[in-house]
């Protein structure tokens, strides 16, 4: 299944269809990656093991708790847009961009580096959907990513100073 960029709802938002259909697509495929990583941070929160395993165990719930609420924030500009989002676990699944955490994965350091790499990724894909959304005068849909995106910046701080010192 692709992002389908379909304007299926009506809306009175005064942005024309040939803005709004690519930020449909933007916001979808952030969607992917935000639930994609929201389960792999899960997976990191419930198998995490080792000396540090309460303080990593808390953290990566609080970064899941924040992933979840980024994934409604893009799934609603989506809808209020006229598209639908597309947020189950297999579109997310088949769409996402993000890396794939290894599965027998149980070590404290080894699930923070991972955590780190992939929140780099996020962060990045996050800082390109602003420009792609100032690129066609949608302010709206790039402050969004712009608030997501300083909060990613903060948990990737959180996570790489576990691996600093």
């Amino acid at each position: 299944m692709s992002l389908a960029t379909a304007m299926e709802l009506e809306t009175r938002i005064d942005l024309p269809l040939c803005t709004r259909e690519p930020m449909l697509k933007l916001l979808n495929q952030q969607l992917a990656d935000t639930f994609d990583l929201f389960s792999q941070v899960k997976q990191a929160h419930w198998n995490v093991k080792g000396m540090k395993f309460m303080s990593l165990h808390l953290l990566f719930d609080k970064l899941a708790a924040n992933l979840l609420r980024y994934a409604d924030d893009i799934a609603e500009r989506a809808t209020a847009l006229g598209g639908l989002a597309q947020g189950t676990a297999r579109m997310a699944a088949e769409n996402s961009n993000i890396e794939e955490l290894p599965f027998e994965m149980t070590d404290g350091k080894a699930f923070v580096v991972a955590m780190a790499d992939r929140f780099a990724t996020y962060g990045a894909s996050s800082r390109a959907a602003i420009n792609q959304a100032e690129d066609v005068n949608d302010a709206v849909t790039a402050d969004l990513f712009t608030e997501i995106t300083r909060e990613v910046n903060k948990s990737l701080y959180f996570l790489e100073s576990h691996l600093q010192g």
